[in-house]
């Protein structure tokens, strides 16, 4: 019999278990990464059991009437196991709706994983959403490189690479974010935005998770000229955040680092991952931006986010 019940922090432990042996959950997901912030959303996940085993687990955070899974993620929803079909699905989402509603809650803004983060097929919960009578409320484009298919760099794309190449700039893994977070702060000023992550935040992160949140630098002489802060996956790399300086931008330095991480560092995953270049809520598309990923062979895949009335 299928069972849900409110997330407590002594569940913490069965709670990453399922993450990891999920088809559709990633680091993301681990109770490591969405507490950080914990203090900016009042927790509302609910854990999913069949007999007194885990089989799923929901992330979600509630403010008033409204629930969100999870307003601190980029996507989560539904996180599966194996042994939960479509059948089972349908009944947890029932569930799920009788557990809010109990709450108080009148809506729940749902952000499905994206079929490119499954390690195996997990898309009952968007059948479930639509007889549910929930409605497709934004789609963001992203774009991703499926690794092990052919693609190519445009023949700019790889003049950009060999100048780069000959300009004398090192590869490394940076010990520390705080210069590449510096740069990042510079970078998005022009644009009036922020990074979400403060450089306390990625330090607490990448303490968390090693060997899954690396920073990948471009330097010449010491000098930053460009980085990537990589989220691993393992079938997935997912770049969070790139930036590069003003003396970095001519010599392509930030071509020349993706490229190696595309090519070489990262070529025996499934995807490379860009992330989404829209803006204003899914409704304006960055066209300069997404260009620039698509020089590298990258596609668009799509982030859905769902609005279901309980």
């Amino acid at each position: 019999m299928l069972t849900i019940r409110p997330y407590a922090p002594t569940d913490a432990s069965a709670w990453d278990a399922l993450v990891a042996r999920s088809r559709n959950g990633n680091l993301l997901h681990r109770r490591g990464y969405m507490d950080y912030h914990a203090d900016r959303f009042v927790d509302a996940s609910v854990l999913v059991e069949r007999d007194g085993e885990v089989v799923a687990v929901f992330p979600a955070n509630i403010a008033g009437k409204l629930a969100t899974s999870h307003g601190g993620l980029t996507y989560a929803g539904l996180i599966s196991s194996q042994t939960l079909r479509a059948e089972a699905t349908l009944a947890v989402f029932g569930q799920i709706a009788g557990h809010y509603r109990a709450l108080g809650v009148e809506r729940l803004v749902y952000k499905a994983v994206p079929h490119v983060f499954h390690a195996y097929p997990a898309e009952e919960d968007l059948y479930a959403l639509q007889r549910m009578g929930a409605r497709l409320i934004r789609r963001d484009l992203s774009s991703v490189i499926a690794l092990q298919e052919p693609f190519r760099f445009t023949e700019a794309r790889r003049r950009s690479v060999r100048k780069a190449a000959r300009a004398g700039i090192d590869l490394q893994v940076g010990a520390d974010p705080a210069d590449f977070h510096a740069l990042l702060v510079e970078v998005l000023e022009r644009h009036h935005v922020a990074p979400t992550h403060s450089l306390e935040e990625l330090r607490l992160l990448q303490a968390r998770f090693p060997g899954q949140i690396v920073l990948h630098e471009a330097r010449r002489n010491g000098v930053l000229l460009a980085g990537a802060l990589v989220y691993d996956f393992g079938r997935v790399v997912h770049t969070q955040y790139l930036a590069a300086s003003e003396q970095g931008r001519p010599l392509d330095a930030l071509s020349f680092l993706l490229a190696a991480l595309i090519g070489d560092t990262y070529a025996d995953r499934h995807h490379f991952s860009f992330g989404v270049s829209t803006e204003q809520a899914g409704t304006v598309l960055n066209g300069g931006l997404v260009t620039q990923k698509e020089y590298f062979g990258a596609r668009a895949i799509v982030h859905d986010v769902y609005e279901w009335p309980l």
